[in-house]
């Protein structure tokens, strides 16, 4: 180390030069020299892909620590040991099928009917508590055709609208200055100058006064910053290019589902990197979704519908492996990103489900989740009674008090998850 040794650097340090500005991972040369370090921060992001997830293929058959991986879960074995899995959990008062993908976080009970009125979700009970302490209190995200539908709720109830967009997002995350500025910047990327292009002499500086540990760090991260605007550039690329004429009547219009939602894990593992926010909700609505899925011809919401049909359940099949294969990519950037002592993926509660235990049928009992990371005890398979489901809330409560949020209870929460155990 150099000169930065003799007083921390500071945790919200930027690189900045014309009209970029870049927050900087968690380094060493921004702990105290003198006192108590503070604890690095603790983060959460909430997923739910909307259509259920098939029980055969997801749910172990044994119990515990000694179970055998499913198809799905082997997408993640190199996780094995930073899982739990649970069976029999839901939240008891929701109905309503799909209108259940409002609840998935709040709990709310009867949503579709004509008195429901939605209560607060996780991450915004969690943001009005910490959500200070970042640029952006929490940031509710969407992958889907169209519109802007959420998992994050206010205490009235209220929808926050999410970001469809991950052009939009990076902009407002890591280019900032005036108008003109930004715009400039926004220009530069489209023409294949990368903001750390703009920023490239003082991230060298700073390499150069940092220890090795900082400098692998810092390696990553623009390695990871590079890989994002590669994505975003390559989206916009194809929005720009002419369309070929052709005679053939109109196919379904598709858009790329896997594309998109990597783009959304890269964002949210660079705005946890930068600690821009702690707090991320992902709603994956799958409606309208098939082409560029290998294995995959048919709209995923028919396909939802299977009605047993062995043809739909493979095609369903190799749908929903590639989102686990699409979770796994995010796990790993998670793992591979350090922060003090620890990786980001001990430090980040990973909560991945769906708001409907059983597409076919609409059933909303028997809910398909599995969390990942974050400081527990991991490594086993949490099998509550698949009849008399025990309360899913349980585990938000759980998760809360990891954040560091004093919580004994939350939406129909009855305490904190059985079996569940926090790490040292």
């Amino acid at each position: 180390m150099t000169h930065i040794a003799s007083s921390a650097m500071n945790r919200r340090t930027f690189l900045r030069a014309s009209g970029a500005a870049l927050a900087l991972p968690f380094l060493d040369a921004m702990r105290p020299v003198f006192g108590k370090a503070p604890e690095e921060p603790r983060r959460m992001i909430s997923i739910c892909t909307n259509l259920g997830v098939l029980e055969r293929y997801f749910f172990p058959t044994q119990t515990g620590r000694d179970y055998v991986l499913t198809p799905y879960l082997e997408a993640l074995k190199d996780f094995r040991e930073q899982f739990t899995v649970l069976s029999g959990t839901s939240h008891g008062d929701v109905t309503g099928g799909h209108s259940a993908e409002a609840t998935f976080l709040t709990a709310a009970p009867h949503p579709g009917t004509a008195s429901f009125r939605n209560s607060i979700s996780l991450d915004q009970f969690a943001a009005e508590r910490i959500g200070h302490l970042t640029r952006v209190p929490a940031l509710p995200l969407v992958v889907s055709k169209s519109g802007n539908q959420s998992l994050s709720f206010t205490s009235t109830g209220v929808m926050l609208p999410a970001e469809r967009s991950a052009a939009q997002v990076f902009k407002a995350l890591f280019v900032a200055g005036d108008a003109a500025s930004v715009q400039k910047q926004v220009d530069q990327l489209r023409t294949g100058r990368s903001i750390l292009d703009v920023v490239a002499g003082r991230a060298a500086a700073l390499q150069k006064q940092v220890g090795n540990a900082d400098r692998e760090r810092l390696d990553q991260y623009f390695t990871s910053v590079r890989e994002v605007e590669r994505r975003l550039l390559i989206a916009e690329e194809w929005e720009r290019k002419p369309k070929a004429k052709i005679d053939a009547p109109a196919p379904k219009d598709g858009e790329y589902l896997l594309e998109k939602l990597g783009a959304m894990y890269d964002l949210a593992h660079l705005a946890f990197t930068t600690d821009s926010t702690r707090l991320v909700t992902l709603l994956i609505k799958l409606d309208g979704f098939s082409e560029h899925i290998p294995g995959v011809a048919t709209d995923a919401h028919n396909l939802s519908h299977h009605v047993n049909r062995e043809d739909k359940l493979k095609e369903l099949m190799n749908l929903e492996l590639a989102e686990f294969q699409q979770l796994n990519g995010l796990l790993t950037k998670l793992q591979s990103s350090k922060e003090g002592e620890k990786s980001l993926l001990d430090r980040t509660q990973v909560l991945y489900g769906s708001n409907l235990g059983n597409g076919n049928n609409h059933d909303t009992k028997n809910l398909p989740v599995l969390l990942a990371g974050g400081g527990f005890k991991h490594g086993q398979h949490l099998a509550f009674d698949k009849t008399n489901n025990y309360p899913l809330p349980n585990l938000f409560v759980s998760m809360l008090q990891r954040m560091g949020i004093e919580a004994a209870r939350f939406a129909s929460s009855k305490g904190t998850l059985r079996g569940l155990e926090t790490a040292g």
